[in-house]
């Protein structure tokens, strides 16, 4: 008799993830692998006398706060790891925001070991404000992941973000009114050289609380996730079921099908920008506005955002709006004044150039 189904789609999940990784770690070492036929090949090196050290399995960790889905997302790493050949471990994060925080993180550390991950660790961090506190706690809980994985040399770091986080994120994207990428959810690879993967972005929250149940394995239901104080949390708990009585059963797979659609239609106007840009810059670098006038809006906004990041805006605070105001010394230009941007970034139309720099 297999394991329950809901274990079943758990570990087949991750079991998909680590099998990419396997063929890209793969691919690293061996570039030439997969080349077409007829290419152009090297001669092969004489065979070597010294002594051959074969090379360290990758690294694969958990991001593990303790609930449902981290904890079911490390089971079931826990499992399929060692079948392929990966060594598997864990991190979990202290924000430090709740009494008794660090000995939360404590029991955690405990529970992955006792899973068989290996190196496991916890991170203590400090949360700023900027951004909120829903923000700046991530800023700072993906700078200390970053940092573990670093450390440890890991390959990459698995989130337990589910099909459900996928719909909250899509909903306070449009609530934000920021545009087709923000409408694009939470990617299934993230992060500087894909580090980061989500196994778990087509399965719904109750089959990884499900997997936990079937395998008792003790999980932590945060507060915060039941604050009302908390945007994502009144979401969950009051948005999102008032959707599904009006619209009916189905809205959060609709929701996720609707992230994957915007992902798509933004990778594509990603790239038409970034091959556009060249077009539109003059001899000295500078953005000229008349070309810049001829593309659609969507590839133009686009080169503006980018534009303005390089400059040093940041990234996480520039939103629709400012780009629409920017966009308007282009196709409204009635003598306007610079417009300020985050990060003490201003925009300026000059001569039929647009300039974009540190104010």
């Amino acid at each position: 008799m297999g394991p329950h189904p809901a274990v079943a789609a758990i570990r087949l999940a991750v079991r998909r993830v680590l099998h990419d990784l396997l063929t890209e770690h793969s691919t690293e070492r061996h570039p030439d692998r997969g080349s077409a036929p007829g290419s152009a090949q090297t001669s092969p090196e004489p065979p070597r006398t010294a002594p051959h050290t074969p090379p360290q399995p990758p690294l694969v960790l958990v991001a593990c706060s303790g609930g449902a889905d981290s904890m079911a997302l490390a089971s079931a790493l826990a499992f399929e790891a060692p079948r392929l050949g990966i060594r598997a471990g864990g991190v979990t994060v202290d924000h430090g925001l709740q009494p008794g925080s660090d000995t939360r993180a404590a029991e955690v550390v405990l529970r992955l070991r006792e899973l068989g991950l290996d190196p496991v660790e916890s991170a203590a961090v400090t949360v700023g404000r900027d951004g909120g506190p829903e923000a700046a706690a991530r800023d700072a809980r993906y700078a200390a992941l970053d940092a573990a994985a670093e450390r440890l040399g890991a390959t990459a770091i698995l989130l337990g973000h589910t099909r459900d986080d996928q719909a909250e994120t899509v909903l306070l994207g449009l609530a934000r009114g920021s545009g087709t990428r923000s409408l694009s959810g939470m990617a299934a690879v993230s992060g500087a050289g894909g580090r980061y993967r989500r196994p778990f972005l087509e399965l719904d929250r109750q089959t990884a609380r499900k997997a936990c149940m079937v395998q008792s394995l003790p999980v932590w239901d945060d507060p915060h996730n039941s604050d009302p104080a908390y945007t994502r949390s009144r979401l969950r708990h009051e948005g999102l079921p008032a959707l599904e009585k009006c619209l009916g059963k189905g809205v959060v797979e609709a929701l996720a099908r609707t992230a994957q659609l915007s992902r798509d239609d933004a990778d594509a106007l990603d790239a038409w920008a970034g091959q556009a840009e060249a077009t539109v810059r003059d001899a000295a670098g500078l953005l000229e506005c008349a070309k810049l006038y001829a593309l659609p809006p969507a590839v133009r906004r686009r080169i503006l955002r980018r534009a303005a990041i390089e400059a040093g805006a940041p990234a996480g605070s520039l939103f629709a709006r400012h780009i629409e105001e920017v966009d308007r010394l282009i196709t409204g230009w009635r003598g306007q004044k610079a417009i300020n941007l985050p990060g003490k970034v201003v925009a300026q139309r000059q001569g039929g150039r647009l300039v974009i720099r540190q104010g």
